[in-house]
């Protein structure tokens, strides 16, 4: 089993594209999640045929060699995915990844915990699907069966735990600025919790 050299191809053209700092393909191969996502896809084979265990060992050499891109050889990923940086990466059993993804590091697109997912009925999914061209910024985290549609872009350090219509744009809330010198005034009742604005991408 071995990966098609046009797919490898169209992997370093995907780096040189989107990332800034790269100006090669040779630079290109140097990229952190490459290892992580050429393993996946023999892994991803295996892991069909029930070699579960030689699938997942492949998984693990990945996760070694990018960095901590840790991509369960059960997911689906589609083609010309990037991933920036490639740190601490996180892709669950059942997600499912269209084409022309962009994940940035610290992304996790995971389960909402397992004491749910005891809970759930056997076959029904857990992780989230994104759909094509999808933007998933640093540290946010998209939890659950949830489907992120076509052309969306969940923004850094947000939380995702609904779904998002096509083209939307989620955003986490921004951080305060308080000036050294005046005390800091938390509302009654409130907390320290954020929430997230889902809102439609206005047309051109």
């Amino acid at each position: 089993m071995s990966i098609p050299l046009r797919r490898m191809r169209e992997d370093l053209e995907v780096v040189v594209e989107r990332d800034p700092a790269v100006r090669s393909r040779g630079e290109a191969l140097l990229a952190p999640h490459l290892p992580a996502l050429w393993l996946h896809r023999i892994a991803s084979g295996l892991y069909a045929r029930g070699h579960r265990v030689t699938a997942r060992v492949l998984s693990l050499v990945g996760r070694f060699l990018s960095g901590g891109v840790d991509i369960h050889p059960g997911a689906r990923v589609g083609r010309r995915l990037f991933i920036d940086h490639g740190a601490a990466v996180v892709i669950g059993e059942d997600a499912v990844i269209g084409d022309d993804v962009t994940l940035y590091h610290q992304v996790t697109l995971g389960a909402l915990g397992w004491w749910r997912d005891r809970r759930r009925a056997p076959g029904e999914r857990r992780h989230p699907t994104l759909g094509d061209r999808v933007v998933v910024g640093a540290n946010a985290s998209v939890l659950g069966p949830v489907r992120v549609g076509d052309d969306s872009m969940v923004g850094a350090h947000s939380l995702v735990t609904s779904d998002v219509p096509a083209g939307s744009r989620v955003w986490a809330a921004k951080s305060q600025v308080q000036q050294k010198d005046r005390p800091v005034v938390v509302p009654q009742g409130t907390t320290g919790v954020t929430t997230t604005d889902v809102t439609r991408k206005r047309s051109a």
